[in-house]
């Protein structure tokens, strides 16, 4: 007999919904498929056997995130395929930080009524960030909460696992004085901040449709660009031997971020003038009237990631990350001191 529970629907939980909405990413989980999946959607654990050959002292590492208030610009604008592409990018962005290569991931989707198609929709992008990741999505979950959510909103979350042999372990410590900081350009303000701008811009369904020259398209589109996914180009630039640390700069910018992947003793030197500030944040500035510290230490500016490599090797290092498509540029150095970071 088929799961059902007249009961259960009548108070507000649809299991049938439940399985239609499996049905419907089936498609989506199946194109993330790599090497060392063992099981598909629909058992009690997602089943991932790794292949470690050559790695002398495998280490895992894993990182888990949300996607914030983002989230109210999908249910404004209606559209749900690239928010999940946020969700797999905060976290694998950040395994990679560590020198590791993601392998697997996991996601949490909490609804306050299950509509099939928008799940569907919505794990479409979090494949989506599986692919552009290399890792592969092995399982999830799906939590029909009504009363606890509206019926037309949801909370994503996820985590991801990815294994680095344990000398290969970017943490900082051969990091010198005299190395330099290149910056790997951001899409956009990413998935940080957006408390800040909803407020600045009075986000709602209107104001999200206006248009301002500077950005080239709405609003909305400008601010719902999914965050972009460096693990392919970083894991390509790793294989050189040159990567010394890296830092994913998400919520709390430059001033949070960039000290976490500084050796102590060493400050980081950025010069804010070596790289373009993507217009989005002038505009958020401008109409927010942000002080500058306070823009520094909640967005990106434009530069989603951070990478120290040897000054003899960032000319080289630079062109190896403009071959894999990224825009980069050399936004700093490292020097003497205790402060972490120091912009300039």
């Amino acid at each position: 007999m088929k799961s059902f529970s007249e009961s259960y629907k009548a108070a507000g939980v649809d299991v049938t919904a439940g399985y239609e909405a499996v049905e419907r990413m089936k498609t989506h989980v199946e194109r993330t498929k790599i090497p060392g999946v063992l099981s598909g959607i629909g058992s009690f654990g997602g089943l991932f056997q790794p292949d470690l050959t050559g790695m002398k002292e495998p280490v895992f590492v894993s990182g888990t995130d949300g996607v914030g208030t983002k989230l109210r610009l999908a249910f404004l604008m209606g559209k749900h395929d690239t928010i999940g592409v946020d969700c797999v990018a905060m976290c694998s962005n950040d395994v990679v930080c560590c020198g590791a290569k993601p392998l697997f991931f996991l996601d949490y989707l909490a609804v306050g009524k299950n509509f099939p198609e928008r799940v569907a929709e919505i794990v479409s992008g979090v494949a989506d960030g599986c692919v552009q990741s290399g890792c592969a999505l092995i399982g999830g979950e799906t939590a029909e909460m009504p009363g606890f959510y509206p019926e037309e909103e949801y909370d994503l979350a996820g985590f991801c696992v990815g294994v680095v042999d344990k000398s290969c372990i970017l943490d900082g410590s051969k990091m010198q004085e005299g190395d330099v900081i290149l910056g790997l350009q951001s899409s956009g303000v990413h998935s940080n901040g957006f408390s800040l701008v909803r407020k600045i811009f009075d986000v709602n369904e209107k104001t999200l449709k206006e248009t301002y020259p500077e950005l080239g398209g709405t609003l909305g589109d400008t601010l719902l660009a999914p965050t972009k996914i460096y693990v392919r180009s970083i894991l390509s630039l790793i294989q050189t031997g040159t990567v010394k640390a890296i830092s994913h700069i998400t919520g709390g910018g430059f001033y949070e971020n960039i000290p976490r992947m500084m050796k102590q003793g060493l400050t980081a030197r950025i010069e804010k003038n070596s790289f373009p500030v993507l217009p989005i944040f002038d505009l958020i500035q401008k109409k927010g009237n942000v002080p500058e510290h306070d823009m520094y230490n909640t967005f990106n500016m434009g530069i989603g990631m951070a990478v120290v490599v040897p000054e003899t090797e960032a000319d080289a290092a630079l062109e190896q990350l403009r071959s894999t498509g990224e825009t980069a540029f050399q936004i700093g150095r490292v020097e003497a001191g205790d402060e972490g970071v120091v912009l300039c």
